[in-house]
């Protein structure tokens, strides 16, 4: 009956086709926005992150006095504790431009939190003076209005002081788009303009037999500084974009606008569906089916067409995620939880559909359509 009414048929598939292409991919957008806001402490990892009582989230920094170091490590508990300084600071290209850098400084004894998948170099030249290491994504920034890309061996100015690129690495992209370098805590000193406090977090391993959550709240309550697990960090973080920014609204918007529309276009449609084939629901009852029968035919094709509009709405989903990935911008992160969302969207929108026609059918008398 669907099927034959190609009209009404491929109506109904392009509504939930829209929705769930709507729903799918602005929710896998939001979800790299997210990510990208969140990449310092996946390029940096460590199992507890101390910072100042005020900061709330990874990309913010108030610095710490260099005595807090000692305090962090002097707590019960901790394996190690090592000093982390990250700011944003221009940096002045061969060619004369200015881009702007997160510039990152570890310890330059261990360059714990450094960047485990390297593209080429060797990460322990670090330990020399004037040396960076610079991510993929800084290699195309930072040689935008070159006529070739950087690579290990070249060298740029930061405030005035020659940098030496040893290595280049595979990190996140970071939600303001700056391009991380990495350096020694001495060498960051060197390059950053004189302050007083240095250090901007202590990242902490937790003894053995300790968990990192017992060892944060320790941290806490022996030295007063804040410590987040890594996991607690990036929920503190995706909480604070919820509260301080209008992205979750925006997108959070356009879901629902794609669930309102594919209600409104899909409801009507097969309500409309119903109401033409009324005679022939009408003659099913009269031979003896039930309403029963007759709700459970209209689910078989609403849920038939409710499921290719979702194969092929997640599938153009994903070919966006596809090409987008290749360009490296709008962030796409597409999850098996963000496929069940739309999935529970569409079956809820057919839903509503089958029940439109499942009203209208129950008070329909089959002595009506013989009489008519």
């Amino acid at each position: 009956m669907l099927f034959r009414d190609r009209a009404k048929y491929v109506l109904l598939l392009a509504a939930l086709v829209f929705a769930a292409l709507l729903i799918t991919q602005q929710a896998a957008v939001f979800c790299g926005l997210m990510r990208w806001s969140t990449a310092m402490l996946r390029n940096s990892y460590a199992s507890i992150w101390v910072v100042d009582p005020k900061v709330e989230q990874c990309n913010e920094s108030n610095p710490l006095r260099n005595i807090d170091l000692m305090r962090v490590r002097s707590v019960t508990g901790v394996k190690w504790g090592m000093p982390v300084s990250f700011s944003i600071i221009e940096a002045q290209m061969r060619f004369g431009e200015f881009k702007s850098i997160l510039l990152i400084g570890l310890d330059p004894s261990t360059l714990a939190g450094v960047p485990r998948d390297m593209v080429s170099g060797n990460v322990k030249d670090l330990m020399g003076t004037q040396t960076v290491l610079i991510d993929q994504f800084g290699v195309e920034r930072l040689s935008e209005g070159s006529s070739r890309a950087l690579q290990v061996g070249d060298s740029f100015q930061i405030n005035d002081i020659e940098a030496h690129i040893i290595g280049i690495c595979k990190t996140e992209r970071s939600f303001f788009s700056y391009p991380f370098v990495y350096t020694s805590f001495n060498n960051a000193q060197r390059f950053r303009p004189p302050q007083r406090k240095e250090l901007s977090a202590v990242i902490v391993q937790p003894q053995e037999g300790k968990t990192a959550k017992e060892v944060a709240r320790a941290i806490e309550q022996a030295t007063g500084l804040r410590a987040f697990t890594d996991d607690e960090f990036f929920w503190s973080t995706i909480w604070w974009m919820f509260r301080n920014t209008g992205i979750p609204i925006s997108v959070g918007t356009t879901v629902i606008l794609g669930f309102i529309v594919g209600i409104a276009v899909a409801g009507q449609t097969f309500y409309s569906f119903v109401l033409e084939n009324l005679p022939h629901f009408g003659i099913m009852k009269a031979m003896g089916a039930s309403n029963k029968q007759l709700s459970k035919m209209m689910l078989v094709q609403s849920f038939t067409v409710g499921l290719m509009g979702y194969g092929i709405g997640v599938g153009l989903a994903t070919a966006f995620g596809w090409y987008v990935f290749f360009r490296g911008t709008p962030p796409f992160f597409l999850t098996y939880e963000l496929l069940g969302i739309t999935l529970a969207a569409i079956l809820i929108i057919c839903s509503f559909a089958v029940y439109l026609g499942v009203r209208r059918v129950a008070r329909l008398e089959p002595t009506a359509v013989f009489r008519a």
